[in-house]
């Protein structure tokens, strides 16, 4: 069934698999206005107001569109402080689509993170992963460990073009199980897909070959699985064992190579707030189920109301629907097609959940010291009200020791695609919005801190154009 409907994307054009029932009317504003509105946010496009926005694209976390099933499933709610009927379509919603034997619901996945964190790693422990992501190498570090990243050479290469550029490099993790030993390293962090490199996707054939590894050293896996749905889709496209997989069974062929894991909902399962920890270790879920009444709420409901947790049980079975998926992923790619063809320097090839521009390759003219993906992001803002957001030198934070900038690799800027909030057309208008900027990118100027919050500065630091 998945070959033929593949067979068929080729000679057909497609469209949205929804109708709109409810439109939510945006502001346009002037040039003037825009100008103003940056300034007040001091140049961080996360502090702008979201009515000062026209196409939102800082991110797809908590974003999307419930479908109308999900907004009757509202109405379904049992707030019940304790043993609420959601949460046991949920724990059943987690069982079925994603195979794990424990759930423990969090109000969204950074909360999980803490708590998988806080149970499994120890003082000086290290925690191999592919690729950095932001808030998940924090509470590696609060919990007292170092991330190291063990992706390919290629994630850090915008214009490679390999396929799966999630993929962990098995000779990297091997030096560092040699150089440290396996009791050091309480586990290994697996995102699907991997944002901070473009949203790129882990091979299924690599993730095999990682378990193998993993139980050679009796290691275990911990997966962020905010995207794995998207990361299925990928598998089925470009791995040629898998292209008659479904994507749900895909899912579950992906989970069943982890022990645990971490989800934010708000990607992936179509829900505006909620997450999880899921886990198979008995051991491991007892601590996490008392660990959740400390600090998010009962263990049937961790800080979700029951109608959100209806939602999420819902959304989850949405985000496996092959008609979804292939529109989600393919609005994205349809944007970064666009981009490509008009010359602009992007991550390629295009993933999931947002397109990438390459802020050194397009603006060389500033060094990482003058911050040009954030110059960026204030500039496309600044032409059409497109909200984009800083991946780069700003996000990667300090060194610990030393109080100098990291300096990743990858300066880039994201244009992050909601799930079913946005059309063709707006696609249309980013791009050109992009095309435009990019003809005048010579005239843009880098940025300087003039406040830094000690943790996750992106979020909250201002700056000042120099």
């Amino acid at each position: 069934m998945a070959e033929h409907q593949k067979s068929s994307d080729r000679k057909r054009s497609w469209a949205e698999p929804y109708k709109i029932k409810m439109v939510e009317p945006v502001r346009i504003t002037t040039r003037e206005e825009r100008e103003t509105a940056l300034s007040e946010a001091g140049y961080n496009t996360f502090l702008l107001k979201s009515n000062d926005v026209y196409i939102d694209l800082l991110t797809d976390s908590g974003t999307s569109a419930m479908s109308d099933r999900q907004w009757a499933g509202m109405m379904m709610g049992d707030e019940a402080y304790a043993g609420s009927r959601n949460f046991y379509h949920l724990e059943d919603a987690v069982r079925k689509y994603y195979g794990y034997k424990h759930l423990v619901p969090t109000h969204q996945g950074r909360a999980a993170e803490h708590m998988i964190s806080q149970i499994l790693i120890s003082q000086g422990d290290i925690i191999p992963g592919n690729m950095y992501f932001t808030t998940t190498k924090l509470h590696q570090e609060l919990a007292g460990g170092t991330f190291v990243d063990i992706i390919i050479d290629e994630a850090h290469d915008p214009a490679d073009l390999h396929s799966f550029k999630g993929n962990v490099d098995l000779d990297k993790l091997e030096d560092l199980i040699t150089e440290h030993g396996p009791d050091k390293i309480p586990y290994v962090s697996i995102a699907t897909t991997v944002n901070m490199a473009g949203g790129q996707p882990i091979s299924l054939k690599n993730l095999k070959e990682l378990r193998k590894l993993c139980d050679h050293h009796n290691i275990m896996i911990v997966h962020d699985m905010t995207r794995v749905a998207e990361n299925a889709y990928m598998i089925q496209k470009n791995e040629k064992e898998y292209s008659d997989w479904s994507v749900s069974d895909i899912v579950v062929e992906i989970c069943n190579q982890t022990d645990a894991a971490t989800m934010s909902a708000k990607k992936d399962a179509l829900v505006n707030i909620g997450g999880f920890l899921a886990v198979n270790d008995d051991e491991i879920f007892d601590k996490a189920r008392n660990m959740v009444v400390v600090y998010e709420g009962l263990h049937t409901y961790g800080g979700m109301a029951g109608r959100d947790m209806e939602a999420l049980a819902i959304g989850i079975t949405e985000s496996v629907d092959y008609d979804h998926i292939r529109a989600r992923v393919g609005q994205v790619q349809y944007l970064g097609e666009k981009l490509i063809d008009a010359g602009i320097p992007v991550v390629k090839p295009i993933g999931t959940h947002g397109v990438f521009l390459d802020a050194k390759a397009f603006l060389p003219h500033l060094n990482q010291d003058q911050l040009p993906a954030q110059s960026l992001a204030g500039a496309i803002y600044l032409d059409s009200g497109v909200r984009a957001m800083e991946r780069g030198v700003v996000s990667a934070g300090r060194n610990p020791e030393t109080g100098e900038h990291n300096y990743p690799k990858l300066e880039l800027v994201r244009l992050t695609i909601p799930r079913r909030v946005y059309t063709q057309a707006h696609m249309d208008v980013v791009a050109e919005s992009i095309e435009a900027v990019y003809a005048n990118r010579e005239q843009i100027t880098g940025l300087k801190f003039v406040y830094e919050p000690e943790y996750l500065r992106f979020f909250q630091s201002r700056f000042e154009r120099l």
